[in-house]
């Protein structure tokens, strides 16, 4: 808080006093917030295992071309889900509020023997279902034979 001493000899010296805990505060609060919300801007597919278009060697990533015959993905719509094995697409419709999960394990075993030694699958979530959903297409995929899932984010 700001206040006037007044000396002995008349004249009068200014003592200015600021209280930095406010300020203090706000910034934290601040440089937080910037550097969350940083590191969601630059996510754009959540990794678990390995990635699907990439190899480590080393310290370094090397991207692959993805090897567009082969490849396993889920999408999982209002509708049902959208399964794309190689370069053909099938749609396991929805049976009113039940995805159709012994029919998605069973393609994708399918899938399996087609591809013995493929390990690795993408599953995708439309953003308006719930959370649940996007586990139980991922359980279907491990259960299938792939226990490497990369998780698309920002909805299909």
């Amino acid at each position: 808080m700001a206040h006037i001493q007044s000396g002995g000899s008349g004249r009068r010296a200014s003592s200015v006093e600021l209280n930095l805990v406010p300020v203090i505060d706000l910034m934290s609060v601040l440089i937080t917030f910037l550097l969350i919300t940083a590191v969601w801007t630059q996510v754009s597919m959540i990794q678990i295992g390995s990635s699907l278009y990439s190899k480590k060697s080393g310290d370094k990533t090397t991207p692959l071309t993805p090897d567009m015959d082969k490849i396993v993905r889920v999408d999982i719509r209002q509708d049902g889900y959208f399964v794309t094995i190689g370069r053909e697409s099938h749609l396991i419709a929805r049976q009113g509020e039940i995805f159709d999960t012994p029919t998605l394990v069973e393609m994708l075993k399918k899938a399996k023997t087609l591809f013995p030694e493929k390990i690795d699958a993408m599953v995708a979530m439309d953003d308006s279902l719930a959370f649940d959903h996007l586990i139980t297409g991922m359980d279907a995929v491990l259960k299938s034979g792939f226990p490497k899932i990369s998780v698309a984010s920002g909805g299909i």
